[in-house]
């Protein structure tokens, strides 16, 4: 199995391709000053907890209209009183959530070889800021917002694989590609994807702002960066 032997590479956007970690801790700062003692990974885990909860209770709400509610629910939990317009204006960040420096670089590279997917848990618009910042063209752009629900749902997965023919692709003809295991790599192996771990956070401990995926699903590559990713094709090339 060489990464030359795919057509397509689909991606997870937020944590992989766009620093969303920094972004949540930027956009939450106002919060968590008035909250003495919070590491960065524990704000992490408690908006991990909150958002995988109120996805899989509203898997059609925006994902614009679902962080709000978010926001209310750590400020709850932390004992905060927070207004509406703090709420909503958290919901609004994700325009401000950085590219990772290494993201549009290799993207770029990578267009040269393959088709390029997302499969985001993001609504369009919020998704439309972040793709600015990434500086390519996507084949395709799927999004929970189209989907009407959010992964780890299988569904998420399906309408992934419905629309492929449209591409001119198979399923076998894709590596997903992701950092979160718990989103994209335990659903990807249901849905008999090849897997290609991005692993952004090989330096910490834990799993940040995605759940514990509970047990470790099959990764077929690994890289620690999306620079290594392009790095890792060139050298699958010279090897080839």
């Amino acid at each position: 199995m060489l990464l030359t032997d795919y057509k397509a590479l689909s991606f997870d956007c937020y944590g992989t391709l766009i620093d969303w970690e920094s972004g949540m801790i930027e956009g939450l700062s106002g919060l968590t000053a008035r909250v003495p003692g919070l590491s960065r990974n524990q704000i992490l885990e408690a908006h991990a907890r909150h958002e995988s909860a109120q996805q899989r209770q509203t898997p059609g709400k925006r994902y614009a209209e679902l962080l709000p509610i978010v926001y209310k629910r750590l400020a709850e939990e932390w004992g905060v009183t927070v207004s509406i317009d703090d709420c909503e204006a958290y919901g609004l960040s994700v325009r401000d959530w950085p590219a990772f420096p290494d993201s549009p670089g290799a993207l770029q590279y990578l267009k040269k070889y393959y088709k390029l997917i997302i499969l985001s848990n993001v609504d369009n618009r919020s998704f439309s800021f972040s793709n600015e910042k990434l500086q390519v063209d996507f084949d395709a752009i799927y999004t929970a917002e189209d989907i009407g629900s959010y992964k780890p749902a299988d569904r998420n997965f399906d309408y992934m694989l419905e629309h492929l023919p449209n591409l001119g692709l198979e399923p076998g003809d894709i590596l997903h590609t992701a950092e979160s295991l718990f989103h994209d790599h335990v659903p990807g192996n249901r849905a008999g994807l090849a897997s290609c771990w991005i692993y952004r956070r090989h330096a910490e401990e834990g799993f940040g702002a995605t759940m514990n995926p509970g047990t470790m699903p099959r990764i077929d590559f690994r890289f620690n960066s999306m620079a290594d990713l392009a790095k890792g094709h060139q050298d699958a090339l010279r090897n080839g």
